[in-house]
C-alpha cells in the first residue's frame, strides 16, 4: 500500500508540474509545455547565435541583405501590431531582432528563440522575389512567437530532470540544463540548422506564418508555390536542400497550405505603394 501511495503523490506531483507551465499559442489557442522563462532560454540564445555569426561570412550584397531585414521587420512589426489592436501584449517586446543574409550556398534559413533569424543566400533562387522571402521569414518567425524552442526545451527539462524547479536545475546542475539546451539548438557553421522541429510545431508554423505574412501584406497564395518549388529542388540534385531536412515539402504539406489559404486571406491587407 504504501509503494502504490507513494506513486500516486508523485503522478499528481508530475501533473501540478505540467500544469503549472501550461500556456496557450496564440491565434491556434493551442496548449504547450512551457515553463522556460524568456529571460534565461533568449540568453543562451543570444550566447550561440553570436558564435554562429562570428563563425559565418555575411553577405556583402546590400539589396539582398535590405531586402531579408525589410520583410523580417515587416512581418514582426505587423505581429505585433495585431496583438496590441487585438488586445492583446506585444510578444516581441523584449526582444532584440536581428534579420541576417549569411553568404553560404546550402538552401536554409533558420530563427533561435529571442528574434535571431538567419537567411542562407542558397535558399533565395527558391523564394525569387519578396513575397517568397516572407514565407521563409514568416514561418521562423512563428516559431519564435509560438516559443516552439521554449517548448522543446521544456519537454526534455521534463524527461530528464523530472518535477525540478528550474532555478533549481540552473544552481545545482547547470551543465545538464546546459546540455540540453545545446541539443536542442545547436547550430554551427558546417550545419547551420536547428534539430528538427515536431511534425505538429512544423505545422502550426506554416498557418501562423502563412497568417503573418498576410498581416504584413504579403500575399499568402505564394506560400503554396513556395513550397512547390522546394519540394521539386528536391529531385533536382544529388543532396537534399537543408531546409528540407527540417521542413518536409511533401504532398501532404502543400494540401495543407492549401487548405490553410482561406483563413489566412482573412488577415490579408495588401501592402499600399
Amino acid at each position: 500500500m504504501k509503494k502504490k501511495g507513494s506513486l500516486v503523490i508523485v503522478a499528481l506531483l508530475g501533473l501540478s508540474f505540467v500544469l503549472a507551465g501550461c500556456s496557450e499559442v496564440g491565434i491556434t489557442g493551442r496548449r504547450q509545455l512551457n515553463f522556460m522563462p524568456d529571460s534565461i532560454i533568449n540568453s543562451m540564445s543570444i550566447e550561440q547565435y553570436g558564435t554562429f555569426i562570428k563563425e559565418s561570412k555575411l553577405s556583402t550584397d546590400a539589396t539582398k541583405s535590405a531586402m531579408v531585414k525589410r520583410v523580417g521587420e515587416n512581418i514582426r512589426n505587423a505581429v505585433s501590431r495585431y496583438s496590441k489592436e487585438t488586445g492583446g501584449e506585444d510578444p516581441f517586446a523584449s526582444y532584440e531582432w536581428e534579420f541576417n543574409l549569411v553568404d553560404d550556398p546550402n538552401v536554409n534559413a533558420f530563427a533561435m528563440p529571442g528574434g535571431k533569424v538567419v537567411v542562407y543566400t542558397g535558399i533565395l533562387p527558391l523564394t525569387q522575389n519578396e513575397a517568397g522571402l516572407a514565407v521563409v521569414v514568416g514561418h521562423e518567425i512563428a516559431h519564435v512567437y509560438a516559443k516552439h524552442g521554449s517548448e522543446r526545451m521544456s519537454q526534455q527539462l521534463a524527461v530528464q530532470l523530472g518535477s525540478v524547479a528550474l532555478s533549481t536545475a540552473l544552481k545545482n546542475q547547470p551543465e545538464a540544463t546546459r546540455s540540453i539546451f545545446t541539443s536542442a539548438f545547436t547550430v554551427g557553421s558546417q550545419v547551420g540548422v536547428l534539430l528538427p522541429y515536431s511534425r505538429k510545431h512544423e505545422y502550426e508554423a506554416d498557418r501562423l506564418g502563412t497568417i503573418f505574412m498576410a498581416m504584413a501584406g504579403y500575399d499568402p497564395h505564394e506560400a503554396v508555390t513556395f513550397w512547390q518549388r522546394m519540394s521539386a529542388a528536391k529531385g533536382e540534385g544529388s543532396s537534399t536542400p537543408a531546409f528540407l531536412s527540417t521542413h518536409p515539402a511533401g504532398a501532404s504539406r502543400i494540401k495543407a497550405l492549401q487548405e490553410l489559404l482561406p483563413e489566412a486571406m482573412e488577415y490579408y491587407k495588401p501592402a499600399t505603394k
